[in-house]
């Protein structure tokens, strides 16, 4: 009786598959098309088939914020630096991507052949090694090292949090291995443990400082979410009762209907009430921070160090002492469980969370951005998941009001224009199976970088609600410098036009999504109504194109403009 055995390229797969991974974004080129035979022979995976890299990449990246992990397929050299860019996010965002870059054959790659897609030098490691900057691991498969390579690059994509490049040449993908699949053990994930006596120490440290605290508050960023630790922090707030604040980067980690919630903070852009609280505290619990400039409100966020206690993965930080290789991912579960019982709050006088209404002009019926976010809250179903572009989108969420059970994506840090369309795209497939709508919020701009994933809705069915705001140009950079100089302005486009320009109702080989509203809204009243109709229509593809006054703004980003201009000063002066 023959071996059972599996090609290299299956067992790819067959990983993916197990890790959560159901469909695969990319661009065929001649050296993946292999690949692609065993991705589509596969049956349990699907292929994402994307009208550029870089908007496969973003898909990627939507797909493995709500799966927890996501993979690409390009092509070498052309493909491969098309995504760059996107991976480059999703390492500055610490998100988990695989890439796997179908790579010339084995044999002309030892010759140094002049092939195409190359530089004509001969170098095939060229591209691979300018993705070691981006990437946490890297490995060129070969017959001998597949199994193994692709074992450790996929547990370092998930124990890291981190993209990952994967070199499979084309002549490889279906080399047998002699493997029983039947015989293939899950991928060892567990964490290292910390160092006892360090574990320990910070443990006691903490407990200690805790005791002496009169008013401790706790603030969730966005390491605790890419790590996975949003349960464990629930589970310390249910048994701390500590109030708890998230900043615009751990936007929709806490539900803000939870009893303990008390709202967005990002130094001067938060509310005042929320300054106050996170000020007036003497002990802040501050669990996976990233303070980025976008997330502190432009570095306006003024944490004393003196009273800060920070909770990271590779290391945990209480006031200006570091422990070192103490990961949080166990030492929050053991601070919860010996937290004293007499430091449980009473919380029975904390008032809800709530938003100020904004000041609006009574006469005008403008869709003006404080209108626009405030209005929002009151229209978007829970459980839905929300993407916002950089730019003003990103900004206008900050203080919004989140529907129960919502999820947010934005790209705040690494703030890549046009990132929102293809991770709406990928964010979309990866929530279908939990029946979660997306509602991706785009400037015109940022729009007319990507929006040829239109066609990859249209094609895979998607019922997303595309909103795009029309202010007439880069006003977010209008804002920061040269609100009259020409290079922030951009060709004027008919945006809701776009399903028809993308095929909508033409002659396809393959069903395509029903459209619902494709229309340009001017007014609250229109932009209401149009709502209204995407919301009750779910099955069906929206586009709303919501025009704004060009020079309006959320009042979040004047003042992280205003703080980072501040911050640059401070800087100058402290050189001079």
């Amino acid at each position: 009786m023959a071996s059972k055995k599996i090609t290299i390229g299956n067992y790819l797969l067959r990983r993916l598959k197990d890790l959560g991974v159901d469909i695969i974004f990319g661009v065929p080129g001649d050296y993946n098309l292999p690949f692609l035979d065993q991705i589509e022979d596969f049956g349990s995976i699907q292929w994402g088939n994307n009208c550029n890299e870089l908007n496969a990449s973003y898909a990627a990246d939507g797909y493995a914020r709500i799966r927890g992990i996501g993979a690409i397929v390009t092509t070498f050299g052309v493909g491969e630096l098309s995504a760059i860019n996107g991976i480059a996010g999703s390492y500055a965002e610490m998100v988990p991507v695989v890439h796997i870059v179908g790579t010339p054959p084995t044999a002309s790659q030892a010759s140094g052949a002049i092939l195409h897609h190359t530089l004509g030098n001969g170098d095939f490691r060229a591209f691979a090694n300018m993705y070691k900057e981006v990437t946490i691991a890297q490995a060129n498969l070969t017959k001998t090292n597949a199994v193994e390579e692709i074992d450790r690059v996929l547990t370092q994509c998930l124990m890291k949090g981190r993209p990952v490049y994967i070199g499979l040449a084309v002549d490889l993908s279906d080399y047998e291995l002699n493997i029983d699949p039947s015989e293939i053990k899950p991928l060892n994930l567990a964490t290292q443990r910390n160092p006892k006596d360090e574990h320990e120490a910070a443990l006691e440290a903490i407990i200690d400082i805790v005791k002496r605290a009169q008013n401790a508050v706790v603030i969730v960023d966005a390491c605790a979410i890419r790590h996975e630790m949003m349960k464990k922090v629930l589970t310390f707030l249910d048994r701390t009762k500590l109030p708890v604040y998230v900043t615009p980067m751990a936007k929709g980690g806490i539900d803000e209907n939870h009893p303990q919630f008390r709202g967005v903070f990002s130094g001067n852009c938060s509310t005042e009430q929320v300054q106050k609280e996170i000020y007036d505290a003497d002990l802040i619990l501050s669990i996976g921070s990233m303070n980025s400039d976008f997330n502190t409100g432009g570095f306006t966020y003024r944490l004393s160090r003196k009273k800060t206690i920070e909770f990271h993965t590779y290391h945990t930080k209480i006031f200006h002492a570091i422990y070192d290789k103490v990961d949080m991912r166990q030492l929050l579960p053991d601070l919860t469980e010996q937290w004293p019982a007499e430091l449980v709050r009473d919380n029975k006088n904390l008032k809800p969370f709530e938003i100020p209404p904004p000041a609006l002009d009574a006469k005008s019926d403008a869709i003006v951005h404080e209108y626009f976010w405030n209005k929002l809250s009151e229209l978007i179903p829970e459980n839905s998941i929300i993407v916002a572009e950089t730019g003003t989108s990103e900004f206008g969420i900050f203080n919004m009001r989140a529907p129960k059970g919502a999820t947010f994506l934005t790209q705040i840090l690494w703030g890549s224009i046009g990132y929102s369309v293809g991770a709406a795209l990928g964010a979309s497939l990866a929530g279908k199976k939990d029946n979660r709508r997306v509602f991706v919020f785009v400037g015109d701009g940022s729009f007319q970088l990507v929006c040829q994933e239109i066609s990859s809705m249209l094609r895979f069915q998607s019922n997303l609600v595309l909103l795009l705001l029309n202010n007439d140009g880069y006003t977010i950079e209008k804002l920061i410098h040269g609100p009259d100089r020409a290079y922030n302005n951009i060709q004027m486009w008919r945006y809701h036009k776009s399903f028809e320009y993308f095929g909508n109702g033409l002659k396809q080989n393959r069903p395509q999504a029903t459209t619902g509203f494709a229309g340009q809204v001017k007014t609250r009243d229109e932009f209401e109504k149009a709502m209204q109709q995407a919301v009750q229509e779910t099955e069906k593809l929206h586009f709303l194109e919501v025009v704004m006054p060009p020079m309006d703004a959320p009042q979040s980003l004047v003042l992280t403009i205003e703080g980072t201009r501040e911050y640059k000063r401070r800087e100058r002066e402290g050189q001079e």
